[in-house]
């Protein structure tokens, strides 16, 4: 099976020894992604709000970048170290992708990389 390296410049930049995504024949393994502007490598300031949208921003540039878009997400795994915010997060979810949805977990840490509040990471099967 053929192995891609996927990067693109409009998502974070890795911060470790990963890859932004890998494709696998039709599936792309999208890096877990937490709220960093791309632009800085600096966290996104503000409210929850900010941080999620970013955090959706960085894996829609990812899956776009393996030629895909985020319809086309079987998996999205969620990790937040607050789940007061889940309702947030479902709100913000479903102005990124519409019905049918992909399967997710949504799950509480104790801490995610550089003191993020949320990190998500995502499997793709382009069509």
């Amino acid at each position: 099976m053929s192995r891609e390296i996927i990067s693109t410049p409009h998502a974070p930049q890795a911060i470790g020894a990963y890859s932004q995504a890998v494709k696998c024949g039709n599936t792309v393994y999208v890096s877990g992604q937490i709220p960093l502007d791309p632009a800085t490598g600096e966290l996104v300031q503000g409210s929850m709000e900010a941080q999620i949208r970013r955090v959706f921003d960085n894996l829609q540039a990812i899956v776009k970048a393996a030629n895909g878009e985020l319809s086309h997400v079987a998996k999205l795994n969620v990790f937040l170290t607050d789940l007061t915010h889940f309702a947030l997060l479902n709100k913000i979810m479903a102005e990124y992708f519409s019905e049918p949805f992909p399967a997710r977990a949504a799950i509480q840490v104790a801490a995610l990389p550089k003191g993020a509040a949320v990190e998500m990471d995502c499997v793709v099967e382009l069509q």
